[in-house]
């Protein structure tokens, strides 16, 4: 079994079967069987690959399929950043998944309201208020 802050065991194959270790823009952790992917500073093109691998796991995960999208340490966002969020929505949803966002900041609620993403996204205030729906 692999715990938080330990090397995943090497018998694990499968993406989503392992936390990928944080890097500067993303990191994942679990709260009971929930998935939450945490974005933090500038997502962009130069750094779609440090958060593609984290958005995949997530997407990838055995069991009970539920995903949090927490956006609040998140400081930009380009089109290219959203395109992946909807990407992973994508996988979830077709796995059978459910998948929620919170996002505070409001730059990025105005980013999502404009493109039409915070009707498919739903996005709350709070990581609670995410975990409690």
């Amino acid at each position: 079994m692999h715990h938080q802050g330990e090397p995943p065991d090497p018998a694990a194959r499968r993406l989503g079967d392992v936390v990928p270790p944080p890097t500067p823009y993303a990191r994942t952790y679990r709260i009971r069987e929930i998935t939450v992917v945490e974005l933090r500073g500038e997502i962009d093109l130069g750094s779609a690959e440090q958060v593609d691998i984290h958005l995949e796991a997530a997407a990838l995960r055995r069991g009970p399929l539920l995903v949090v999208l927490d956006l609040g340490r998140l400081e930009f966002i380009d089109c290219f950043g959203l395109s992946l969020l909807v990407r992973t929505r994508r996988r979830i949803i077709e796995r059978g998944g459910r998948i929620r966002m919170v996002c505070a900041h409001p730059p990025t609620r105005r980013l999502l309201s404009l493109t039409g993403l915070d009707g498919v996204f739903h996005p709350v205030r709070t990581l609670d208020q995410a975990l409690e729906e």
